[in-house]
C-alpha cells in the first residue's frame, strides 16, 4: 500500500516542487548530462561485475540444475566442470552474461536516479527525506522491471549455454537456433515472469538495503558523503554492497532457482510457462527452492553487489558527476 501511495504521489501534479537550477537537497544539477553518466556507469558496473562472476555462476547453475551430479558444493562443482570440460567451462555464458549485465544496467542504475531524483523533486525534499526508503523501493522496482525486458533474453541464452554446453558455438548462434525451434516468445521470454520475480525484489532490497547501511556506516563515522573524500566514498560503498547483496540474494534465490530451471530443455513437462513453473515448484518443494545453491550465490552476489556500487561511484568520478545521496534538509539548510 505504501509503495502505491508513493506511486500516486509520483503522478500527481499537484505537489510537483522542482528548482529551477536543476538541483535537488544541495547536489547536482540533474539534468540528462547526470542520468546518461549514471547509465554509462551503471552499465559498465554490470557488464563487469557479472562478467567477473560468471565461473561462480556457471556451478551455482549447474548445481540447480542437476544436484544429484554437483553435489560437493561450489570448490567441488567447479574441479568436477574443469576436469569434464576444462577451464573454458567455467566461462560457458560469458558473451550474454557481459553484453545482457551492460544493458540491464544502463537502464537498471540509470534508472534508479532518473526515478528517485525525479520522485524527490515532486514531493519536496523534506517528503523526499521522510520517505526516502520507499522512493528507493519505487524507483529501484520501475528502472528494474524496464532493464528485464532487455535482460531477458540474453539469460535466457546464458542458462541454455550453462545447461547445455554443445547447444551452441556462442550466444549469436544460441539466440539464433532458440528463435528457429521456439520463437521470441518461448525462447527468449519463458523466463520473463520468473527474472521479475527474481530481479525486482532483488534490486529493491539491493538499493534499500544498501542505502540504509551506506547511512548506518555514515553516522557510525561522524560524517557525510560531502565531507568524504572520493576514495572513502567508494570503500562505504563497498561496505554497504557486501550488506545489500546478501540480503538481497536470501529474498530473490527462490525465483533464481526458478529461472535457471525453466530455460533449461524439458524443464516443467508440456503446457504454459506458468503451468511449468508450478510443476517445477511442486518438484523441488520450497525448502530446495530456498536453499540449493544458495551458498554459492550468497558469494556472488554479496561481491558482485559490492563491486557495483563501488564501480558505479568510481566510474560517476571518472565522468565528473557525484552521485546523488538523500540528506536531511534541514542540515543542507544549515550548511
Amino acid at each position: 500500500l505504501q509503495f502505491l501511495y508513493l506511486i500516486g504521489i509520483y503522478s500527481s501534479t499537484n505537489t510537483r516542487i522542482m528548482s529551477s537550477d536543476g538541483k535537488f537537497m544541495g547536489q547536482g544539477p540533474f539534468e540528462l548530462k547526470y542520468f546518461i553518466q549514471s547509465a554509462i556507469a551503471g552499465g559498465i558496473c554490470c557488464s563487469v561485475t557479472h562478467g567477473g562472476v560468471v565461473p561462480v555462476d556457471v556451478v551455482k547453475t549447474r548445481i540447480q540444475l542437476d544436484p544429484k551430479t554437483y553435489c560437493d558444493g561450489l570448490i567441488g562443482g567447479a574441479r568436477r566442470i574443469v576436469a569434464t570440460e576444462g577451464a573454458k567451462g567455467l566461462l560457458t555464458g560469458l558473451g550474454p552474461t557481459a553484453q545482457g549485465y551492460f544493458v540491464q544496467g544502463w537502464f537498471k542504475f540509470g534508472g534508479v536516479e532518473y526515478f528517485k531524483i525525479n520522485i524527490g523533486k515532486r514531493i519536496g525534499e523534506k517528503a523526499a527525506w521522510e520517505n526516502r526508503n520507499k522512493i528507493y523501493l519505487a524507483s529501484s522496482a520501475m528502472a528494474e522491471f524496464i532493464a528485464d525486458i532487455f535482460l531477458c533474453p540474453y539469460e535466457a541464452c546464458r542458462i541454455r549455454l550453462v545447461s547445455q554446453p554443445d547447444y551452441a558455438s556462442g550466444m549469436g548462434a544460441a539466440a539464433k537456433r532458440m528463435m528457429a525451434e521456439q520463437g521470441i516468445l518461448g525462447g527468449f521470454y519463458a523466463g520473463f515472469i520468473p527474472i521479475l520475480c527474481k530481479q525486482i525484489p532483488y534490486t529493491m532490497a539491493k538499493f534499500a538495503v544498501q542505502g540504509q547501511a551506506a547511512e548506518a556506516i555514515y553516522k557510525a563515522k561522524g560524517t557525510t558523503p560531502k565531507e568524504c573524500t572520493a576514495n572513502q566514498n567508494v570503500i562505504i560503498s563497498l561496505q554497504s554492497g557486501v550488506i545489500a547483496g546478501v540480503v538481497a540474494a536470501i529474498i530473490s534465490h527462490p525465483a533464481d532457482t526458478l529461472l535457471s530451471k525453466i530455460n533449461k530443455k524439458g524443464a516443467g513437462g508440456d503446457g504454459g510457462m506458468l503451468q511449468r513453473l508450478g510443476n517445477i515448484a511442486r518438484e523441488e518443494g520450497m525448502m530446495r527452492l530456498c536453499t540449493v545453491g544458495l551458498p554459492a550465490r550468497c558469494v556472488m552476489i554479496g561481491s558482485l553487489t559490492a563491486g557495483q556500487f563501488g564501480i558505479f561511484d568510481t566510474v560517476m568520478g571518472m565522468t565528473g558527476a557525484k552521485k546523488f545521496h538523500f540528506v536531511d534538509p534541514a542540515t543542507v539548510k544549515s550548511a
